[in-house]
């Protein structure tokens, strides 16, 4: 199972992060229990899309246009910050 003690996450929150990426998620526990979970954010969307049939049409869109080639920088979006 994919866990990591909150100690660990805390002491390694890049290298956990990157095996998030790898993994879909990781359960995070504190004192032998399990308190959270992160999640790799195309993993989130997928289960966010199972309870609803319109974001998941808004998701396929926005992937859509990302491989199109359809997006703005931050700076173009929020100007500068």
């Amino acid at each position: 199972m994919n866990i990591v003690n909150a100690t660990i996450l805390r002491n390694n929150l890049k290298d956990t992060l990157e095996e998030v990426k790898k993994r879909d998620y990781l359960l995070v526990s504190k004192k032998g229990k399990i308190t959270s979970a992160i999640l790799d954010i195309d993993y989130f969307e997928d289960l966010l899309a199972l309870t609803s049939p319109k974001y998941i049409e808004s998701i396929k869109k926005a992937r859509e246009d990302i491989k199109k080639g359809r997006v703005k920088t931050f700076e173009e979006v929020f100007g500068e910050v």
